[in-house]
């Protein structure tokens, strides 16, 4: 009861502030605290090797969940997930990654490689890409764009297709929600590159604030000084990223919009070393999740529910007063749209960089359920870029020289199961495989048939061949381009259109007239007597349209 009584004065507080600018209520904000390659291995998450106060303090004055998933085990699919609300193997979009999309560029700057030297399951070439969604499907940010709000992402996007010039109001790096004019809402998201894997290595001659003798070292791993090492220069970024965060919310407490916001903490995927990132089970997709609402709303309370991190877009939608649409996979798990909670979480892993494999995979929240769709494939597979973290490299050579036993050597199996079931109460790390005993017979049934069943629903792409996927977004392997927008002008009146479908259109005009910033056209509106106004579209995977002007 204390709960809906809490939950109806907080919605009222959102719908005053969503009614428009007459309210005398401060407007609520949203801000992301997004980070990079985590698990929840925290402080507030039971963890007291590290140290991160202001993260704990998070967690103390919101909500903390503890059962929240990635899609995807790596950044650039999982964040296509969390921008559409969609799963990535719906929609082609399972591979890392398409391209150089990890930050905004103006159409004009985009460069697409023809070779890179990566190859699909027929061998054949896989150029730089973007995937291209279907008409109806928009980045949520402009939805709340739509709505009045002023979206700024400092400053990571990573979405597999370059972030569209309508999606935000300000993408470019460095970006304030001190801009929002006055009296207008904003969504902030505030990206951390501190604890990603690449941090292992770029960070090695930083400080240390963890002990390698005092880290909690994976049942996976051997107990060497290497490995302690590494785990100790992970867990020491994460203390410096807590101090990051720390000066954030100083610096919003001192803007005085810490209580007019609320605050969404998370990581795009789970841990950054070997059998982490990249895997398609718990310690490749379990996230740290916490909430924190204005007013001490339900602070310091453990949330168990089952949430996927592409269930964070449709829930600030809800939070607002905005319907999520329909077509999205997400669900909002708070406000006034919420649904019910999930009772499953779906993953996937197919190829990453320039290696290509297929593992899919389904969680209840104890059990974890691995179907492995190329099984003649090592678990551990080579991969440049990761095998830049010391201990990586190393576990590899002390495989290849059979100088690993037991759980050590488990996650370096020559071949996969078809099938891996996991008690995650009884065996956190993973490494004792229950698919083959009888006594798990009726959960590794029912988990099978969840993974088949919705792999029909999506229609999972996993199965097409990455070059065949490219040619249904770009036919002849050419990137289709966005028709130029028309600008009616009916004395004064002006409407804006776009012969492609799915378009959305941005414009400049009064003092943004010639800057970077687009509005987004929602509905016609009125000019001055001989004012200009540009104009541009563009659809998602499409080259942008010429600019237009009157």
């Amino acid at each position: 009861m204390k709960y809906l009584i809490g939950y109806i004065v907080l919605m009222l507080i959102f719908f005053q502030t969503t009614q428009g600018q007459s309210s005398s209520k401060q407007p609520i904000n949203i801000i992301w605290i997004s980070v990079e390659d985590m698990g929840p291995i925290l402080g507030a998450y039971g963890n007291k090797i590290v140290n991160t106060p202001n993260i704990n303090r998070l967690a103390q004055e919101g909500i903390k969940y503890t059962n929240a998933y990635a899609t995807v085990g790596v950044c650039a699919p999982s964040r296509f997930s969390i921008i559409k609300g969609m799963y990535p193997a719906r929609l082609g979009a399972h591979n890392m990654r398409t391209g150089d999309h990890n930050n905004f560029k103006w159409p004009e700057d985009i460069k697409l490689r023809q070779n890179k030297g990566i190859t699909d399951r027929l061998n054949k070439n896989i150029p730089d890409y973007e995937v291209v969604t279907p008409s109806y499907v928009k980045p949520f940010s402009e939805y709340l764009r739509a709505e009045g709000y002023y979206c700024v992402n400092d400053d990571k996007c990573d979405y597999q297709f370059n972030a569209p010039f309508t999606a935000w109001d300000d993408v470019y790096g460095g970006g304030s929600y001190k801009n929002a004019p006055v009296g207008t809402p904003f969504f902030y998201v505030k990206n951390y590159y501190t604890t990603h894997e690449s941090r292992i290595w770029m960070r090695k001659n930083k400080p240390m604030t963890v002990s390698p003798e005092e880290v909690l070292v994976p049942d996976y791993y051997p107990d060497i000084p290497i490995v302690r090492n590494d785990i100790a220069r992970k867990y020491s970024n994460i203390e410096a990223l807590d101090q990051e965060i720390g000066l954030l919310l100083k610096q919003l407490e001192s803007d005085k919009v810490l209580n007019s916001s609320v605050i969404f903490f998370w990581s795009d995927h789970g841990g950054n070393l070997l059998r982490q990132k990249r895997a398609v089970g718990d310690s490749g997709l379990h996230v740290p999740l916490i909430i924190r609402y204005p007013d001490g709303y339900r602070a310091g309370e453990t949330e168990n529910r089952l949430v996927s991190l592409m269930d964070l877009g449709p829930t600030v939608m809800s939070l607002i007063g905005i319907k999520p649409p329909s077509y999205m996979d997400g669900k909002a798990f708070a406000g006034a749209y919420e649904e019910s909670p999930r009772k499953f979480i779906y993953g996937t892993a197919d190829r990453f960089d320039e290696s290509t494999d297929m593992q899919r995979s389904v969680l209840d929240g104890r059990f974890v359920y691995i179907k492995n769709f190329i099984p003649e494939l090592p678990l551990i597979y080579r991969n440049k870029y990761r095998e830049q973290i010391p201990m990586n490299k190393y576990l590899i050579e002390l495989d290849s020289l059979n100088a690993l036993s037991g759980d050590d050597a488990y996650i370096f199996m020559k071949s996969k199961p078809i099938e891996e079931l996991y008690d995650l109460k009884n065996d956190p790390y993973e490494v004792n495989n229950l698919a083959l005993d009888i006594n798990y017979k009726d959960k590794l049934e029912k988990l099978r048939k969840k993974l088949s069943d919705w792999q029909l629903d999506i229609k999972d792409k996993g199965f097409i061949p990455e070059s065949e996927i490219i040619r249904s977004f770009w036919p002849n392997m050419k990137q289709p381009k966005t028709d130029d927008v028309i600008i009616y002008n009916d004395a004064g009146n002006i409407s804006l259109r776009c012969q492609t479908k799915g378009a959305s259109i941005g414009y400049q005009l009064g003092e943004n007239f010639g800057t970077k910033h687009w509005q987004l056209y929602k509905k016609p509106f009125q000019i001055k007597p001989k004012e200009k106004i540009r104009a541009r579209a563009i659809r998602i995977g499409y080259k942008a349209s010429n600019i237009s002007s009157n």
